[in-house]
């Protein structure tokens, strides 16, 4: 497989997860921004951060629903943004048209400039249902590929970019939960509390999981285990980690080369979360564990795109 093909088909797979991504993030911030005394905590910023956006606001602005919309929905000049992430995931399946079955296609093609034909004030008042085309678009996207994609290589760094791009944003969500959303921490356990760490889990659409895994009652540290160290749910970063693992391993068989440090990092990386304890990570830190995790994260796709030479 050419190195622009599997680059296209890997970042593909991440805009589209990103998009998804971005706009559950919407739908948590309109949760967490009808809670009592949201308006003073500024939730909406919270939101622009887990997207690494909020330097584009000034450090001290208040933000809006409107100014997420505008600037996390419908930004074209944002490259984060839900329209622009489509845009280019089209642009790379274009590239690798071959190489996509034709529902994976249809996914990417179909109503890909729906979100051109809205203004802020029109996509804040259809937001709800705009939220779900998206995640409509991304599942159904994914279903595609699961469906009827060949299974291989070019099927392992689509999935490998998903994955990989998945467990940031899983990260990222979880470090603004404990330092953002709740920054007065002798409120830490009351009711306000738990329904931010019930939103978290909305947001990842983990909330019944997590009740099968750990009944009734919502733990800030079981579901920080939940999100971080499940085998078992997909949207956790020790389930993405696994997945990018076994995936590199297969591509390592393909071109034999086993012993890049792509495959070391992902090594570690999951043998670090293996080696936690339950309810550890509050003992550890939570932010400097998901510090740590987004710096792993980051170095193995620079060391993935050194590995098989992207551009």
């Amino acid at each position: 497989m050419l190195s622009r093909t599997a680059e296209n088909l890997f970042w593909m797979a991440r805009y589209m997860e990103r998009a998804e991504a971005t706009a559950r993030l919407i739908s948590m911030g309109q949760r967490m921004a009808i809670l009592p005394g949201a308006h003073n905590r500024d939730e909406w910023r919270s939101v622009v951060r887990v997207t690494g956006c909020e330097g584009l606001f000034p450090s001290d602005a208040f933000i809006r629903e409107t100014d997420v919309v505008e600037c996390l929905l419908l930004d074209t000049n944002n490259p984060s943004s839900v329209r622009s992430c489509l845009s280019r995931a089209r642009e790379n399946g274009k590239s690798v048209r071959t190489a996509l079955t034709q529902d994976m296609w249809e996914a990417l093609n179909e109503g890909w400039r729906k979100l051109d034909s809205y203004d802020v004030a029109d996509a804040r008042a259809q937001l709800p249902s705009l939220i779900d085309w998206v995640k409509t678009r991304a599942m159904t996207f994914r279903g595609a590929a699961d469906a009827g994609q060949l299974r291989n290589e070019g099927h392992d760094f689509l999935r490998i970019g998903g994955s990989l791009e998945r467990a940031e944003m899983t990260l990222r969500l979880l470090d603004v939960k404990y330092y953002v959303l709740l920054p007065e921490t002798e409120v830490v356990g009351g009711t306000r509390d738990h329904y931010q760490w019930a939103s978290v889990l909305y947001a990842l659409s983990g909330n019944r999981a997590y009740h099968r895994v750990y009944g009734g009652g919502y733990t800030p540290w079981q579901i920080t285990d939940f999100l971080m160290l499940s085998p078992l749910f997909p949207r956790s970063v020790g389930y993405c980690w696994r997945q990018i693992a076994y995936r590199l391993v297969r591509l390592g068989l393909v071109h034999d080369n086993r012993d890049t440090d792509c495959h070391s990092t992902i090594t570690t990386m999951v043998r670090r979360l293996e080696e936690v304890d339950s309810g550890e990570i509050f003992r550890i830190g939570l932010h400097e564990m998901v510090t740590e995790c987004l710096a792993q994260n980051a170095l193995l796709g620079s060391q993935i795109a050194t590995a098989y030479h992207f551009d």
